[in-house]
């Protein structure tokens, strides 16, 4: 099966919005998020990932940087439009944008992260899943698949109905791959890994959505960031979800909150620009000014 792009981009202000789907998923998961956020007037991106929406083994063939590399491209093309960009992703996306937030902090201006996963550890994790930390080489890996299950990471049983017969399809460029291949799991640990040591390093404010019963992330990896992040962090615990905020139940919640804290960062930056300016005035008008004449 060939890959189909699903890529999507909605132009608007000059503040952008770019969202980050999670691994084995699509930027469809994104996309009610997208539509609203477009519609306050930003402009929204939500790139489709290296070796997502088609088969396993496309999936296979590429390792995190690759990953990476298709959030980079797409950062790029929206600083072409935007002066302010805000980076958001869901779960592996989360950790994706943090990961940019440390590349580069002079053009990632905030984070808005959802059910971030640096540890996959929710209530709907099989125990002997945590077997597999065990493993740390390729070949091994290849020989473990992570099967999709019930409830798909959705509370809402209408949605979850919809994403189940979309699995259950066969094409994954609609709901994302029915099975993650090991050795997928083993790159999402070693990012994990690589972003849980820059952590110190992010500044950036942070809006944080995290499901208190989220079946495949725990409140544990949300703590871990409120504790280890150097800037201010926003923390929203949603009482009525599970992993897949942008679909489920509280999707409206997630978009209005992403909204107004693009609103506010906007704010801020406008602010300190305007209070710059203030100070370079009251620097420079002495000298322009000059010394007073003395009368002839």
């Amino acid at each position: 099966m060939s890959i189909i792009d699903r890529s999507l981009h909605m132009s608007g202000g000059r503040t952008g919005v770019l969202l980050i789907h999670g691994l084995g998923g699509t930027p469809i998961e994104m996309r009610f998020v997208a539509v609203g956020l477009a519609r306050a007037g930003y402009t929204v991106s939500c790139p489709q990932l290296a070796g997502h929406c088609g088969t396993a083994e496309d999936l296979k063939a590429t390792r995190w940087q690759d990953w990476y590399a298709s959030v980079v491209e797409a950062h790029d093309r929206l600083l072409q439009e935007c002066d302010v960009v805000i980076v958001g992703g869901l779960s592996m996306g989360a950790v994706l944008a943090l990961h940019l937030a440390s590349e580069r902090p002079d053009t990632v201006h905030g984070l808005a992260l959802y059910a971030p996963t640096l540890q996959l550890d929710g209530w709907g994790i099989p125990w002997y899943a945590r077997l597999f930390g065990l493993v740390w080489h390729r070949r091994v890996a290849d020989l473990i698949d992570f099967d999709e299950r019930e409830p798909y990471g959705i509370k809402d049983p209408r949605v979850r109905g919809l994403v189940t017969a979309a699995i259950q399809s066969g094409d994954s460029s609609q709901a994302g791959q029915l099975s993650t291949p090991g050795r997928s799991m083993l790159e999402l640990r070693w990012l994990a890994g690589t972003v849980r040591r820059s952590l110190g390093r992010i500044g950036q404010p942070v809006l944080l959505l995290h499901p208190r019963d989220d079946d495949r992330a725990s409140l544990r990896n949300a703590f871990h960031l409120q504790k280890s992040l150097c800037g201010s962090v926003e923390t929203v615990v949603l009482e009525d979800s599970y992993h897949v905020v942008t679909l489920d139940r509280q999707r409206h919640v997630v978009m209005e909150r992403t909204s107004r804290f693009a609103a506010d960062v906007r704010q801020r930056i406008e602010d300190r620009a305007a209070r710059a300016a203030t100070i370079r005035a009251a620097q420079v008008s002495p000298i322009r000014g000059g010394a007073s004449r003395p009368a002839a």
